[in-house]
């Protein structure tokens, strides 16, 4: 027993420690332990050579070349030979049905093709054209992510580009829950930003529906309702990660949202111990602790509630986008299908309307020509009793 024992704590004293800022998983394929993501970073590039940290693209030498391919014939068992003519068959050129003059039209389908996917889309795309309504298909899906168009970008200005060992986070913003069609789990934005940026650069980031309304009535005074877009005049928001409200206060006009939540932690037992506040506009990411999977907060216009997750930590490598001006960089957003309105069913609706004698329902959406031709006269005057409501469709952001 007392060899045993020792045996025991000689294994376990051989068991290296492992650093609290590596994650590792809280709740298997959910969400890992909080971590530090600038000590994160930093071991990161102290375990990793220069080499792999490089952002750098150097053309492969011709020794390289040959060592790599001897390499793959020991490892398949087959002669030089061979492999050169899987070099051929396999190369790019090889992929090309069209020479460089003479690039193909990707919107015309061929009609007579052997490939089953082809002859698929050719069905889809002849469907679509006998639809009265046009519904993206999974091709356009697949041509509006936005993350191919950054891949592997390299800006003008050298001064410009990412540095080695630079940090990327990858996040999803969820809809708002003030959205009843997506209560459940369904994000609208994927972003990605660099490990030095302010969280206030995410804040300004994130495209809202909320920020573009405009609060208040305005059948008498239309031309002046664009001039109160809600987000030039209610500039507050909040994050909140792991205990701590990041408040914005980088304007004059803006208030701590967060002193709410705050006080009624202090008043309630929540469970989740004295919440902090700080402020997101002297706050970067490498100073949060965060976990992987966990959901968090983004909250502004007093109560559109964003989940916020964060999906991916990494360094960044040769074929990231590398313009760090682009930061936050927006990879993908959700398509939604715009409304129109409701009397010529063609444009997309700027109004809505509620008491409208000249609305066929209750309440109605109207785009800007229609709406000035059916509730006013040549000189602008108001004809009827009516309330008008700026309106702003979610497909704006399309």
């Amino acid at each position: 027993t007392g060899v045993n024992s020792m045996a025991a704590c000689s294994e376990a004293a051989e068991e290296p420690v492992l650093d609290v800022n590596v994650p590792t998983y809280e709740y298997i394929d959910v969400n890992t332990k909080a971590f530090h993501v600038g000590s994160f970073a930093r071991l990161w590039r102290e375990k990793l050579p220069p080499g792999l940290l490089s952002l750098d693209h150097r053309p492969e030498g011709a020794a390289e070349e040959a060592a790599e391919d001897a390499a793959f014939a020991e490892e398949m068992s087959i002669p030089a030979d061979i492999v050169e003519e899987v070099k051929l068959v396999c190369s790019l050129d090889a992929l090309k049905c069209h020479s460089e003059n003479e690039p193909p039209n990707m919107d015309v389908v061929p009609e007579d093709s052997d490939l089953l996917t082809v002859r698929l889309r050719k069905r889809k795309q002849d469907y679509r054209e006998s639809l009265a309504i046009d519904r993206t298909c999974r091709y356009d899906t697949y041509t509006s992510e936005l993350e191919c168009l950054a891949e592997g970008k390299r800006p003008a200005d050298p001064r410009d580009s990412l540095t080695p060992g630079e940090i990327i986070l990858s996040m999803n913003i969820l809809y708002p829950l003030i959205f009843r069609k997506f209560k459940t789990h369904r994000r609208f934005q994927s972003i990605q930003v660099l490990g030095w940026q302010k969280l206030s650069a995410l804040k300004d980031a994130i495209c809202c529906v909320s920020d573009l309304q405009v609060s208040g009535e305005f059948s008498n005074t239309p031309d002046l309702a664009h001039e109160h877009v809600n987000k030039d005049h209610f500039k507050s928001s909040y994050f909140y990660f792991e205990g701590v409200l990041y408040d914005d206060m980088r304007f004059p006009e803006c208030t701590e949202l967060s002193q709410t939540v705050v006080e009624w932690a202090r008043d309630h037992d929540s469970g989740h111990g004295e919440l902090r506040t700080a402020r997101m506009e002297d706050t970067t990411f490498n100073d949060l602790k965060i976990k992987i999977g966990f959901p968090y907060l983004y909250c502004h216009q007093g109560d559109c509630e964003h989940v916020l997750v964060f999906t991916d930590i990494r360094l960044a490598h040769r074929d990231d986008c590398l313009d760090k001006t682009l930061y936050p960089l927006l990879t993908k957003k959700h398509w939604l299908q715009t409304r129109k309105c409701s009397v010529c069913n063609m444009y997309i609706p700027r109004w809505v309307t509620s008491n409208d004698p000249f609305a066929p329902e209750d309440p109605c959406l109207f785009c800007e020509t229609c709406f000035r031709m059916l509730h006013y006269d040549n000189h602008g005057h108001k004809l009827g009793d009516f309330l008008a409501y700026p309106y702003v469709d979610p497909g704006t952001f399309n």
